[in-house]
């Protein structure tokens, strides 16, 4: 018996090169695109004002700050390298004995002199040339009275973040 040809409904209905080219544009909008390379330093971090009351604290908070400017970072034009020396941290809020926990302390914020400050010096460079550079004092004395963003809430040092992000957005976004 000689073998029968396909019918209509069993033969998928393909056009040449539809999919490869779906496949070809999956993988471009996945691939990543080049970014600015950030470099974050902390300068005598055992004197800064208050960025925890312990290694681990200090830890955690520079590895937060870090990750955060690096992350604003990134969003530069390829090509630039963003240095990043952070001279002084002043989280907010202020630490308080708290003896009814299993803590020992806490941070209490109340929006009083206890706003969110960093100390830091940037360069901006491309190819060698210096395209900014300079001295800041980033504080945000409204900490409390802001609206966070739903991006914000739950996020450690959300606060410092929110005026990490206000200030490399006024200086680096004339670009």
């Amino acid at each position: 018996m000689p073998p029968s040809a396909p019918s209509a409904s069993s033969t998928p209905n393909r056009r040449p090169g539809v999919v490869p080219a779906m496949l070809v544009l999956a993988a471009a909008i996945t691939l990543p695109t080049a970014a600015a390379e950030v470099e974050v330093s902390f300068i005598g971090p055992d004197k800064f004002t208050d960025i925890g009351r312990n290694h681990g604290d200090r830890d955690s908070a520079m590895k937060t700050l870090a990750d955060q400017l690096q992350a604003l970072g990134r969003t530069l034009p390829a090509g630039q390298t963003l240095h990043v020396e952070v001279t002084d941290v002043d989280l907010a809020g202020e630490i308080r004995p708290f003896i009814w926990h299993f803590a020992n302390e806490i941070r209490v914020l109340r929006g009083q002199a206890d706003w969110p400050r960093v100390a830091l010096r940037y360069t901006l460079q491309a190819e060698g040339r210096t395209l900014k550079a300079g001295e800041a004092q980033v504080s945000d004395m409204n900490y409390l009275g802001a609206q966070l963003g739903p991006d914000l809430r739950g996020e450690p040092l959300r606060y410092e973040n929110r005026m990490l992000r206000r200030w490399f957005n006024e200086t680096f976004a004339a670009r």
